[in-house]
């Protein structure tokens, strides 16, 4: 996924036990089943600058307590590797993007929104299981075919029943059709299937879903416009900007303000997981998209935004996962302790 380079791996569901304390939790639960950590020293920053210090979470969104970086925290904390651990707690105690795809997305789905609400918060689905997925490249893939995909969509929206959910629909799919990348003979097939998930989802109470959109690195609003309208964007609550990117924040929402006066004033949320020292300029433009070095962690998961029509910022990307074997990262969706820790050592 050049755009994106995150992976269908979806971790269990778990009970929510509190901010803190959920990760705490998991922590003691690992410690009591030995698990251990890689022990290595952290990938060096290419950057030697550090990323605006982050400002604090709002606490909207659910934090996760059985995430690899939850259980990277309880490996440096049993092993008594204070630094390293308060360094992975940035992102432990962080909500961050459920990945949803393959079989049986209805008990994934329903975990993670009954773990939410009992803890009055809001799960954050990232919905990754459209046809000809990422088109061949290192997290292809996505549901067989076009009636495989509806009915995913409709166990997907089963899942998530009445209980509040944000879902991220389809990183790359509408991009992927103004690239190029997905043949012309898909491109009325997958128009039509984007719509008919965002008006299956939101027939869902306390669902909103907003339509993967890109990044202020790749194209001009111009371009997305009418692809987003007959990918059904005007039934969504909205569009997702950035998604597993390293644009600024500036620069995505201004990216973002020129497409939403595009496509009815739309709002749009940013994905602010690796963006702190902005987007990697030195290696080759097209590989600088996978497993960049130098990277920090963005501002924290918030709906605090300032306001206009950014809603949230939220952690799409699961900050310390592989965006493919490059670089020497491990599978894309993988959980790298190195790279992890290097985004946090580069954030304040």
């Amino acid at each position: 996924m050049r755009s994106s380079g995150n992976s269908s791996c979806v971790p269990g569901s778990w009970a929510h036990v509190g901010l803190r304390a959920c990760v705490l939790a998991a922590a003691v639960a690992l410690l009591a089943a030995g698990c251990g950590g890689s022990g290595e020293k952290p990938a060096p920053s290419a950057t030697p600058s550090r990323a605006p210090r982050l400002p604090a979470v709002t606490g909207e969104f659910w934090v996760n307590p059985d995430t690899g970086a939850a259980r990277q925290l309880a490996a440096y904390t049993k092993a008594g590797d204070a630094a390293k651990a308060a360094l992975i707690r940035k992102i432990a105690e962080q909500p961050v993007g459920e990945w949803i795809a393959g079989s049986d997305p209805q008990a994934r789905v329903r975990g993670y929104t009954e773990a939410a609400a009992k803890a009055g918060r809001t799960a954050l689905l990232v919905l990754y299981n459209i046809p000809h997925r990422d088109c061949g490249q290192f997290s292809q893939g996505g549901a067989p075919d076009d009636d495989a995909y509806r009915a995913w969509v409709d166990e997907v929206a089963r899942g998530i029943a009445d209980r509040p959910a944000t879902v991220v629909l389809e990183p790359d799919a509408v991009v992927h059709l103004v690239d190029g990348c997905t043949p012309n003979a898909l491109h009325a097939a997958r128009y039509g299937l984007l719509k008919g998930a965002v008006e299956r989802l939101k027939q869902q109470p306390a669902t909103k879903v907003y339509v993967d959109a890109g990044n202020a690195g790749w194209r001009s609003p111009d371009a997305l416009d009418e692809p987003l309208r007959r990918a059904g964007i005007e039934s969504a609550d909205g569009f997702a900007v950035n998604v597993s990117n390293f644009q600024t924040t500036r620069a995505s929402r201004e990216f973002g303000e020129r497409l939403s006066a595009k496509v009815g004033g739309k709002h749009f949320v940013i994905d602010t997981s690796r963006n702190g020292n902005g987007p990697y300029t030195q290696g080759d433009p097209a590989e600088n998209w996978c497993n960049p070095p130098g990277r920090a962690l963005g501002e924290r998961p918030t709906t605090d935004t300032g306001g206009g029509p950014v809603d949230a910022y939220v952690w799409v990307k699961r900050p310390g996962e592989s965006d493919g074997p490059c670089r020497g990262g491990p599978r894309a969706g993988e959980w790298w302790p190195e790279y992890a820790l290097g985004l946090a050592g580069n954030s304040r």
